[in-house]
């Protein structure tokens, strides 16, 4: 009987060992990926995964007693019974073991990028080159142009700002501030950002994202923010194949709004279309240089990048982009027409932009981002980064504006010379619509909050920053088939 009793012990302890040292294992992982994944704000994984030992602990000492107990109690087991509690106990701990080996793998499929049936696909591919069965979907650290090197080129920069607020609804707004621009952005009050308690959540406070940034996609109310075209309204469109920028073509220059300043958006940009694009780009480089485009399509199109903030990469950058590139898997660019009306020729060389990169502390004037999900597209969350189901990729709407004052090519603030049509899809008077840019990005992102866009360092990463760029650099030529595709209602 002592010698069973032995025997149990020395299992329980060896359990228990194997358990702690389990634990200890999966315990270990980046530093700041652990800080300033926003998804472990809500959850904290090395809890969750330490404190099933406790319970396989707990679990054998209550057996032990209760075997004490009935053996103090004088009842009597015949050595048969006692090899069969043996057995079951064994068979008890192995199924927990298997238990414990079987909620890991499923917790490693959780962590999958997201991306299936329904996922776009990029125009500008073969639909097998594009697919989600690609074996570097998902996986960036297989792409060339997603290394840590391709960040440590900045210059400028500075010490990490300390934690700015979200602001008020009464937080003075500036509609001249230009999308991605070096000015220091307006101050104003506002309500306080999550405090931490600790060195890893003032950390995470640093850079945001924040928990509260994202939201479920089947909790965005359904809308509908195309206008219908009427009687003389233009329903055709035209996409132009440039491709997802497989050549690595990213910089944080911004041409239109900061010339001539080498890391004047102090955030990283994707770039299709012109291969020439950077600070310095004026309109004589942009025309001489190639392009990722079909049918000669010279301009340039570019948007801030997205990031998986669960890694490491670009740890050292000054103004707190941290976390892997996540390149596109899809990029569809498309030229619309009007509700009310035709749509004449845009300008060559015309600048067009897109949201406000400083909206977080502009306010929302000129806030345009728009998150959603692969198979919902008719559900946009305007201000909070999408949380898809498994195979739905996220998706960045960015529609840009479409009203032309029919002269210039670009406005002291970028904005004035192309706005928006009203609500009901007409063009403000003394305006001519032309064709209007819709910017559809689709990624495989991991699953959970874990990303996040590249923002100034003041504006935390909060996704009512998203924004866009567009400058046409198209033919005269292609242009005019642009302009006839979408007149005459065609799918171009």
């Amino acid at each position: 009987m002592r010698s069973r009793r032995m025997a149990a012990a020395v299992t329980t302890l060896a359990v228990v060992a194997s358990g702690l040292v389990s634990a200890a294992v999966i315990g270990v992982g980046p530093v700041l990926a652990d800080h300033c994944d926003p998804a472990e704000a809500t959850q904290s994984p090395q809890a969750s995964q330490t404190q099933q030992p406790d319970q396989d602990q707990n679990q054998d000492q209550g057996q032990q007693q209760d075997q004490g107990q009935n053996q103090d109690q004088g009842q009597q087991q015949d050595q048969d019974q006692g090899q069969q509690q043996d057995q079951n106990q064994q068979g008890q701990q192995q199924d927990q073991q298997g238990d414990q080996q079987g909620t890991g793998q499923a917790e490693d499929e959780q962590q999958a990028p997201q991306g299936g049936g329904i996922a776009l696909l990029d125009p500008a591919q073969p639909p097998e080159t594009g697919a989600p069965e690609d074996p570097e979907a998902g996986n960036p650290e297989a792409e060339p142009e997603q290394t840590a090197e391709t960040f440590g080129r900045r210059r400028g920069g500075g010490n990490q700002p300390t934690r700015t607020p979200t602001p008020s609804p009464s937080q003075t707004q500036n509609p001249d501030d230009g999308g991605s621009t070096a000015e220091p952005s307006p101050t104003g009050s506002a309500s306080p950002s999550p405090t931490g308690t600790g060195g890893a959540e003032e950390e995470c406070a640093d850079l945001g994202p924040f928990p509260e940034d994202f939201v479920d996609i089947r909790q965005v109310a359904p809308v509908n923010n195309d206008a219908r075209a009427g009687r003389n309204g233009s329903r055709g469109t035209f996409v132009s194949q440039c491709g997802t920028n497989r050549n690595g073509h990213n910089n944080p220059d911004n041409f239109i709004v900061a010339p001539g300043v080498s890391n004047g958006a102090h955030h990283l940009h994707d770039y299709v279309g012109n291969l020439s694009t950077d600070a310095f780009s004026t309109d004589e480089s942009l025309a001489a240089a190639g392009t990722t485009c079909r049918l000669g399509d010279k301009s340039t199109y570019f948007w801030p990048v997205l990031r998986d903030r669960r890694s490491d990469a670009n740890a050292t950058d000054p103004d707190g982009n941290v976390g892997q590139v996540l390149r596109p898997r899809a990029v569809t660019l498309q030229f619309r027409g009007n509700a009310a009306s035709r749509v004449v020729a845009m300008p060559r060389f015309i600048r067009i932009i897109t949201g406000d990169a400083k909206a977080a502390t502009n306010g929302g004037a000129n806030a345009k981002a728009g998150w959603s999900c692969s198979g919902f597209q008719n559900r946009i969350s305007p201000d909070k980064y999408t949380l898809c189901p498994r195979g739905s990729q996220v998706l960045r709407i960015l529609d840009f504006p479409s009203c032309w004052d029919g002269q210039n090519t670009d406005s002291a603030n970028h904005r004035t010379h192309v706005v928006f049509p009203d609500q009901g899809g007409a063009c403000p008077q003394g305006t001519r619509a032309i064709p209007q840019l819709r910017m559809t990005l689709a990624y495989n992102v991991p699953q959970g909050p874990s990303y996040a866009v590249d923002a100034f360092p003041e504006q935390k990463h909060n996704p009512v920053t998203d924004h866009g760029d567009f400058a046409n650099v198209m033919p005269d030529r292609l242009m005019q088939f642009v302009v006839s595709c979408i007149n005459r209602g065609r799918r171009c």
